[in-house]
């Protein structure tokens, strides 16, 4: 898989490179067309697969061991929570989490009137239910089944097709679907990942700009994308032990920071009383977020914005499932399911309840019409602005600045450590890939993420996210049949060897009962 790979992703990048911003205006109605006719897809898989996971993490199911009855975990708790949070999310959440709820203020869910009290209230929800457990239950699909076929049926899994049960056999046609399946696994960490870099370069870049003077140029994004490279060298040459790990737990703790200065500095109990606010309103209206979709034939900002996130968290789904599978040896099947659910929906749902807030707290007092620079200036200018107004504003931009570099150094190492394991031939259980192929893969992303930097706008960064994770739907839903197939086979088989072992020993019984009877007879006689 290596060479038809690194082609693909070379091709695309060239393609995007000479497109430039001529691709921008085809991708954006590519977007929309993907939200209005294919939209129920998106919502449906997200619904089939997070009623069968929160099933399985409470149903005896859950109490399945991911190895053997001796495995301890590798990681501790706090560890592997980081590890898993860090991996997925990225910088993402700190920009988004700031922009998103105004776009849902000025276009409201449920027919609010725009800048009515009910907008302001959905519009601090609803990011959090785009990033809360609906979201992170999508990587339990491959999570659970490569950690199964991993510690359990004591099979070495190098790519997402060997945890596809269905698939496995010798015909000709299974062959086919599994190298279908690994091209697209491919494709959906394509466009995952350049979707999050694509994103947040341009962000970090006005930062910059605002802190030293630089112009923010193309030049100083290719800067930024070299000073990057460096940080994911080193990461990558020490691996997931000493390398990977401390850079999730300095993530970590560099975003707890900056929440806890927002919240303590900023309207805390307006952000306090918002969030209890969301809270209530996401359990009250969770199955119809969950199932609203444009019947009338046209897409709102906030359902693009839905089908947006599903079709991003779809295509982090295989490079995420195999992380989390990698890492969660020893732990139980239920232990990983909300393990996901505490560290990763309740830590980006913290982002969204105090930034989130903090935006909306701006804008509603009147202290900054963010939603006017937003549409005039883009989502850049925005969280340059939101952060400005926080006391010490130079010191909280350089801190916000190096938490986002933090976070994007930890998910595409831990993403290229996971292709290049992918795309290695052999090895042996436990061999971590060779350093040029982590290099390799290093360099990659940089080249594809650029390309995307090249195009612009969030609407580019929408169209490839969807795009990427559409395929991936298939790959769901084999991944949850063979879950199941899995699980009910290997309980079947253990209750009928059960049922031998108690044969064998009632055996032996009806037989000695038979010998006293025989002899008590022959005595009486």
């Amino acid at each position: 898989m290596f060479v038809p790979t690194a082609v693909l992703f070379g091709l695309v990048s060239i393609a995007l490179l000479i497109g430039g911003s001529s691709l921008k205006s085809g991708l954006s109605s590519l977007m929309d067309t993907i939200t209005t006719k294919m939209g129920w897809a998106y919502l449906w898989i997200y619904i089939i697969n997070f009623v069968f996971f929160m099933y399985l993490a409470f149903s005896r199911f859950g109490k399945i061991k991911l190895g053997k009855a001796k495995d301890k975990p590798e990681y501790s708790g706090f560890q592997w929570g980081s590890m898993v949070f860090a991996t997925a999310i990225d910088a993402s959440i700190l920009m988004l989490s700031m922009v998103d709820p105004l776009r849902y203020v000025q276009h409201p869910i449920f027919g609010a009137k725009p800048y009515s009290k009910a907008a302001y209230s959905n519009a601090h929800m609803l990011g959090q239910f785009n990033w809360g457990p609906m979201a992170w239950m999508m990587f339990a699909a491959a999570a659970v089944a490569i950690a199964y076929v991993m510690y359990v049926k004591n099979v070495r899994v190098m790519r997402i097709s060997a945890a596809i049960t269905v698939l496995h056999g010798p015909e000709h046609y299974k062959a086919v679907l599994r190298q279908v399946i690994d091209f697209l696994v491919v494709f959906g960490i394509m466009g995952g990942i350049g979707s999050s870099v694509g994103m947040e370069i341009p962000v970090i870049s006005r930062i910059i700009n605002q802190i030293t003077g630089v112009p923010d140029s193309i030049l100083l994004k290719l800067g930024m994308f070299i000073i990057l490279f460096a940080i994911f060298t080193v990461t990558m040459l020490r691996g997931i032990k000493g390398g990977i790990d401390k850079l999730s737990s300095a993530h970590i703790w560099t975003a707890i920071g900056f929440l806890l200065i927002v919240l303590l500095v900023g309207p805390t109990i307006y952000i306090l009383n918002s969030e209890s606010n969301s809270l209530g309103l996401m359990v009250s209206k969770f199955i119809s977020m969950s199932t609203t979709t444009a019947s009338n034939g046209h897409a709102g900002v906030a359902q693009q914005e839905t089908i947006f996130y599903w079709g991003w968290w779809l295509s982090y789904m295989p490079v995420m499932g195999l992380f989390i599978a990698r890492i969660s040896r020893g732990r139980t099947i239920r232990q990983v399911i909300l393990g996901m659910l505490g560290y990763g929906a309740l830590g980006c749902m913290s982002f969204y309840a105090i930034l989130g807030g903090y935006s909306l707290y701006l804008q509603k007092a009147g202290i900054v019409n963010l939603i006017h620079i937003l549409n005039t200036q883009g989502q850049a200018s925005v969280i340059a602005t939101v952060i400005s107004t926080l006391p010490f504003k130079m010191i909280m931009l350089v801190i916000y600045c190096v938490s986002c570099f933090i976070f994007l150094a930890t998910t595409i190492s831990s993403s290229a450590f996971i292709v290049s394991s992918f795309t290695s031939l052999k090895l042996a259980p436990g061999q971590q890939p060779s350093k040029a192929n982590r290099l390799f893969w290093v360099f990659v992303f940089m080249l594809f993420s650029f390309g995307i930097v090249f195009v612009g706008g969030f609407k580019t960064v929408q169209a490839i996210s969807a795009i990427a994770g559409f395929p991936l739907i298939f790959v769901c839903i084999l991944l949850i049949i063979s879950t199941w197939q899995m699980l009910r086979g290997d309980e079947l088989e253990l209750a009928a060897s059960h049922r031998r072992v108690v044969h064998q020993l009632r055996r032996p019984a009806r037989r000695s009962s038979r010998v006293t009877s025989a002899t008590r007879i022959h005595e009486t006689n």
